[in-house]
């Protein structure tokens, strides 16, 4: 066999998918299960007081750090080893939105955080998950690195407010640790909007695309038969002409 051969017999042999059972889809999993812990720590330590004993508010945030973490390290190794399947295409940012979510709820029934930020965050991120379903048939809708940062901000802020303050520093030192929570919040809301604008626009802008691809061959076809109509008619002149100017005998 020459190597010509065996190169297009190579060629032809599709490419292995990667196995459902890795170690970045395992990561993605963890992060969905951590999100129910991460509930039910931060619901155990407000039973008969909103804010919660500092121990379990600090696990709490413990629990809330390592579920963040793993959205980062899952991402990597699956790029790095090869390992992007559907699943994790699909779990990954159903797992950021469901961690996301669940910690500004608590926040805000805990009056850590003012509703309208959560409200905000929610339907932006919930608006944009949609779109991207909406979008997916016509084109792959990558998060942006507006995108990323928006993550950053929101995992930093909601970190910053978990943390009891009140119960760990004095009062001034506290306060200003608040004032730095409330800060990069709305940061975050800033970013989330301008993002998901952002997402809106591109998605409008792949629509009209898409669709001026679809309508460009049946626009090529109709040029196509109006120069063949323009062409056969100059002919049909040319004939005319020559009839004219034939002499009469010959027409005979």
């Amino acid at each position: 066999m020459s190597q010509e051969q065996s190169t297009s017999t190579e060629t032809d042999v599709p490419a292995e998918q990667p196995p459902l059972l890795n170690i970045a889809n395992a990561l993605t999993v963890l992060r969905l299960v951590l999100v129910p812990v991460f509930i039910a720590i931060f619901l155990a330590g407000a039973v008969g007081d909103l804010t919660g004993t500092v121990g379990y508010s600090l696990t709490a945030l413990g629990v809330f750090a390592l579920a963040a973490a793993t959205d980062k390290l899952d991402g990597s190794i699956a790029r790095a080893r090869g390992l992007v399947t559907n699943f994790g295409k699909l779990a990954d940012p159903i797992a950021d939105k469901a961690l996301v979510i669940a910690a500004l709820v608590l926040l805000s029934w805990s009056t850590v955080l003012p509703w309208w930020v959560t409200i905000v965050i929610i339907v932006r991120e919930l608006g944009i998950t949609l779109l991207r379903f909406v979008m997916v048939r016509r084109a792959v809708m990558a998060a942006s690195q507006g995108g990323k940062i928006k993550a950053v901000f929101q995992f930093a802020f909601i970190m910053v407010l978990l943390v009891p303050w009140g119960q760990m520093v004095p009062g001034g030192v506290a306060d200003v640790l608040h004032l730095a929570g409330w800060a990069l919040a709305l940061i975050a809301v800033a970013i989330t909007v301008v993002t998901g604008l952002d997402y809106v626009v591109s998605a409008v802008r792949i629509s009209r695309s898409t669709q001026q691809e679809r309508q460009a061959p049946t626009a090529d076809s109709a040029s196509a038969a109006e120069e063949d109509s323009l062409h056969a008619g100059h002919e049909l002149d040319d004939v005319c002409s020559s009839l004219e100017r034939a002499p009469e005998q010959e027409l005979r």
